[in-house]
Order: structure tokens, then sequence, then C-alpha cells
């Protein structure tokens, strides 16, 4: 991965740097050549203003010395030839020997008069060719009391002109330098980036493997690594717990489906062979009687469970008087019951009506008044409470523990002192939640202390 985007990141930078360097360069061309062009049409402008055909002679050195040194300036290695002509063209001066040039070193350094195709034009700058060479010519009149004497002609090769080899070399430089400056930011932020991804990589390897003892560095400045890091360290936490949820599933579900079948064989197998008789054996038989519906009850919770897992059961929906039926619901579930109960069911003065399947919402309740009844003791109550948009049930039992209650509604979990006391699957709590969200709602447990719980079904606005 760190190759793979690294490779992309600098193919990309590097596709963006040579465009840059490519209009870079052009852009450096044009203005230095405009700007070579601009001095050449300068100093002949500048040339014929100060220039005189009574005392040009004695100047044409020092014109010539002015152009060598703004030639310098322009990074040119050779200056610009300076001409003065008549009207007609005729060039009135002349290189000195003692400045090292060879008759051959300029097109126009043999000639002796300018072409009249360059003076009869009115462009000031222009292109041409003399003898096959291309170059560059600025021309200026030289005025003098009021009329025109002459010309002043600057003559440079086009090669000279548009030399610009060394203003080239800085931003090349400086393209190279970004370049390669941004490749190793590039590959270090990669990098970083990378790593705490790997880390999650081999975490996962690990985890197929069956191995949940997983240690990450969530300390991600980032924050979609470190929402990355710390939902899969979650991911990891949970499935370590369902993982000792399976565990404890299979020897609880194989305790609990044991039980009851050696105590149906051990009482049937007294009633047959007649170790028990008369009301010891309608006893033993009224036993065994319980125990096969207690064993058919867990196995009905995983039929049910697995139904509505797979999505498998349908809901009806009518519209219901919600506060008879809740009223209907309490009253049967307290006459299953062996014993008395204090429950109470708090209504609202107005009438409720809405869409529900009434056969689902009681499968739910009686799931939460089996576990309010279960976390009582005998002087304990349990509260029914119907508002508009939810019920509650609150109990005055001990209340479920801190540390378990981000569980209660995991498929097969059971707290410590419910695996003591009752006999389950641990799906009530599961089963009723799915339940509640196929019926437009959903359930939580609204708080639970040592002063006792409250779970709340609660119905979407």
């Amino acid at each position: 991965m760190l190759k793979y985007w690294t490779t992309r990141y600098v193919s990309t930078l590097f596709i963006g740097l040579l465009i840059l360097g490519v209009f870079s360069l052009w852009w450096i061309r044009h203005n230095t050549i405009e700007n070579r062009l601009t001095l050449m049409e300068y100093t002949a402008a500048e040339t014929a203003d100060r220039i005189g055909l009574t005392d040009r002679r004695n100047d044409f050195n020092s014109f010539n010395r002015r152009l060598d040194d703004r030639a310098k300036l322009l990074q040119m290695k050779k200056p610009p030839e300076l001409f003065i002509t008549n009207l007609n063209g005729n060039i009135l001066n002349a290189r000195s020997p003692h400045r090292g040039r060879l008759p051959n070193e300029h097109p126009l350094q043999s000639l002796k008069k300018i072409p009249a195709k360059i003076l009869d034009t009115n462009e000031t700058i222009q292109k041409v060719k003399i003898d096959s060479k291309p170059v560059y010519v600025v021309k200026k009149p030289i005025m003098f009391e009021g009329n025109q004497a002459g010309w002043v002609v600057v003559v440079q090769t086009a090669s000279q002109v548009t030399n610009v080899n060394q203003e080239y070399r800085f931003p090349i430089f400086l393209l190279v330098g970004i370049g390669l400056l941004g490749w190793i930011v590039i590959y270090f932020l990669s990098k970083k980036i990378v790593k705490p991804i790997q880390d999650v990589a081999r975490a996962a390897s690990q985890i197929k493997d069956g191995n949940y003892d997983i240690n990450l560095n969530t300390h991600a400045k980032e924050k979609e690594l470190y929402e990355l890091l710390t939902s899969f360290e979650e991911m990891t936490s949970r499935l370590s717990h369902l993982e000792k949820l399976r565990a404890e599933l299979l020897a609880g579900v194989t305790h609990d489906l044991k039980t009851p079948v050696t105590s149906i064989s051990g009482l049937v197998q007294a009633v047959k062979d007649g170790v028990v008789s008369g009301e010891e054996r309608n006893e033993f038989l009224e036993i065994t009687l319980k125990e096969v519906n207690r064993l058919q009850r867990m196995i009905e919770d995983l039929l049910d469970y697995n139904s509505l897992s797979a999505g498998a059961f349908s809901i009806r929906s009518e519209t219901c008087h919600f506060n008879e039926m809740v009223e209907d619901i309490v009253h049967q579930w307290k006459m299953t019951q062996n014993e008395d109960i204090d429950i109470e069911v708090i209504l609202p003065r107005a009438n409720i009506y809405r869409e529900t399947d009434p056969l689902r919402l009681q499968q739910i309740l009686i799931n939460l008044f089996n576990n309010s009844y279960h976390s009582i003791d005998s002087t304990g109550s349990i509260t029914v409470t119907l508002t508009e948009n939810s019920i509650d049930v609150q109990d005055t039992g001990s209340g479920i523990p801190e540390k378990e209650q981000p569980y209660v509604f995991e498929r097969f979990f059971r707290g410590e002192k419910k695996k003591l006391k009752v006999r389950g699957l641990g799906l009530g709590l599961p089963f009723s939640k799915m339940l509640a969200k196929a019926l437009g709602a959903d359930l939580v447990l609204k708080e639970s202390s040592l002063q006792g719980s409250t779970f709340s079904m609660v119905w979407k606005k």
C-alpha cells in the first residue's frame, strides 16, 4: 500500500511539476526575449536622442561600450551591433579593430549599407534574414533641428536573443528541489498513515486465527485514523466478549438441557420400576411435566429467536386501544404466577390508539415482567407506566451491575446473579429488542441502580 500510493502521489506531483515547469520555462523565455528587445529599442532611442551628425564619430566608442554593458546585464554572450546610417542607409560608423571582433562575426559586419527593406517599413522591431541568417533589428530615426538626419540601427542575431539557457538554471533547480522534497514528504506522510492501517490488518489476521488479545496504539492525531483504531479495538473487545459468551452458552445450554432431561429420565424410570406409587407417583409425574414444559420453552426460545433473526416471521398490525391492552396483558400475566405479585399499572387519562401487533407486544411485555419478577424479592413491586410514546416497566429489585449494563441486549448474555437464580438461554431481552424494532419501536434500559431497573419501549414519533 505504501508503494502503491507513494508511486501515484509522486507521479501526480511530477506530472504537475512538469506542466508547471514547461509553462514557467516558456514564460521565462518569452519575458527574456521581450526584455532584450526592449533594451535594444531603448538603446537605439537613447543613441538617436544623444547623437549629432557633427560629433557622432567621437561618441561611437562610448555607445559601443554602453551596448557591451547592457548585453552583460541581460546575460548575452555577445553584445548587439549598433549602426548609424544616413537617410539612404549608408553606414557611417565602423567597429574598431581593438575590440577583437572578426569581420564575419555578424551578418551585417561587412555591410556598407542597411537593406532598404529594413528602413522602409514602419515597424520599429523586426525579425529578418540577412544572408539566410535570422536577426532581430531595431531602428530609430535620428532627428536634428526638427528634421530626420539618419537612422540608429541595433542588430542582434536571433540565436543570441533567444539564448536563455542561463535563465533556466534557477527554475529547473527549484522544480527539481520541490519534486525531491515533495517525494520525501509524501513518502513519510504515507508511511505514517499506512502504519496504523497495517497494524489493523495484522490485528484482523490475528482475529481470523482466533486470537482476540489485540493491543493497538489508538493515539492517532488524524480523526479518521483515530476512529478506525478505536472502532476496531471496540470491535475486538466485543468479539472477545461474544466468544466468551459463546463458550458460556455452550456450557449453559448443555447444563440447562441436560438437567431437565436427567430429571425426566430419573422420574419416569422411578414410576416405570414401581419405586413410587399412589400420591407420590402423581407428584413425580407432575414434576416430570413441569420439566418437560421448561425444556419445551427453552427450545421454543431458540426457534423463535432464529426465526426472528432470519426474518421468517410476520407482523399483523392493527389499531389497538393501548390502555385496555396493557391492562389485559398485566392481568393475564399476574394470573399465571403462583404467588401474589405487587404490580401497578399507571395509565394516562386520554385513550391511546396505535398500530401494532398485539401478540408481539404481549411477548415483549411478558419478557420484561418475567425479568422484573426474577430481580425482586417478596417485598418488591413492579410498576407499568403507559405514555403516548412509551411503555415503562420499573421494578424495585437490586438492579443490574454497571459493568453488565452494556451487554443486557447481547445474545445469550446472562448476569452473574441470574445465572445462579434463573435457568434460561439469555435470549429474552435480545428477542424482545428485535421484536420492538419490528414494531417500529426500540427497547432500551432507561436506568438501573441498587433501587431497581427501568426498561422502556419507545416508539418513534
